[in-house]
């Protein structure tokens, strides 16, 4: 197959592209490296066009492409700017999908967000009503919106929106304080410095490593279902659990730094319910969060990097 990948150079995009070049897929990555970093992609043996999304010049440069996985997106959700949020993540998207239709593409795979559950009970469902409580979680569902009238207009094209719920692993570092919790407490404890958290670490999330994004993306492009889907692993860790983690894994014994949360809004609880996945495309997390930190950060053990 040939596939197209754009925010190629981000942290999910360009582990896509690796992923996808080593099944020996034809893969061409896009991006305009407005957040994204060609080091990501230093391994990647396919061809790349450096392009907005939102340009439409990019369009007669690709080819024929057999799947697209969208992944660009403004994903820091402390923009506040709403009419640039909703350009680049909505109307972007939109003119990607008018494209693939007269191109003949087959599926769509495009990354949408467990963000669009705002506070809502856990488990998280994909039936669930959404909450967004920030303008990226509402320009995913607006995404959202605009696939689902797409595909009632091309029946022939599969579509298929992914709700990544908290992502880590390699290649996350350029996305600097947009990047998972693990790796900022990473960061802090590699300095040497006790991890700081709010009172009193009992909040949780539903971590899920790159590897098991990755797969659940190439999985949703080669089966025929279209629609929604969580992906997340359906288990909640602490963030003192974290912490422990990152301890036992880099060979240090700092212990939590709690404070205050001074923010009425913040969620406390995030776990996503991964049935339908599993029903849908056979799509279920093989990682731990306790693997996946020591095959992740387990290198700076070894190196003896800040410890």
């Amino acid at each position: 197959m040939r596939a197209l990948v754009t925010g190629a150079a981000g942290f999910i995009g360009s582990n896509l592209c690796l992923a996808l070049a080593k099944q020996d897929h034809c893969v061409v990555g896009l991006d305009d490296f407005s957040t994204g970093n060609f080091e990501n992609l230093q391994r990647f043996s396919g061809d790349f066009v450096a392009a907005d999304v939102g340009d439409l010049g990019w369009q007669s440069r690709i080819g024929k492409v057999d799947w697209v996985f969208h992944e660009a997106a403004i994903t820091d959700t402390t923009v506040t700017d709403q009419m640039k949020m909703m350009k680049v993540n909505v109307e972007a998207f939109r003119s990607l999908l008018n494209w693939a239709a007269k191109s003949g593409v087959k599926k769509v795979v495009y990354a949408s967000s467990a963000g669009i559950y705002g506070g809502g009970t856990v488990p998280m469902k994909e039936s669930a009503a959404a909450r967004p409580l920030n303008v990226y979680a509402f320009s995913k569902r607006i995404m959202e919106m605009v696939a689902a009238e797409f595909a009632s207009r091309h029946p022939k094209i599969g579509i298929v929106g992914l709700r990544y719920f908290n992502v880590f692993g390699p290649g996350e570092k350029f996305k600097a304080k947009a990047a998972s919790m693990i790796w900022q407490l990473a960061l802090q404890m590699l300095a040497g410095k006790r991890p700081r958290i709010f009172e009193f670490g009992g909040q949780y999330r539903d971590f899920i490593h790159i590897a098991d994004v990755v797969n659940a993306n190439i999985l949703a492009a080669r089966k025929k279902t279209q629609g929604v889907y969580n992906v997340c692993t359906g288990r909640k860790t602490t963030f003192n659990e974290i912490i422990t983690h990152l301890n036992d894994t880099l060979g240090t014994r700092l212990e939590p730094d709690y404070f205050k949360n001074p923010y009425s809004f913040y969620q406390n609880e995030t776990l996503g319910d991964p049935g339908a996945a599993v029903r849908g495309f056979g799509f279920s997390a093989q990682y731990t969060v306790a693997e996946g930190i020591r095959e992740y950060l387990g290198r700076f053990r070894a190196s003896g990097v800040g410890v």
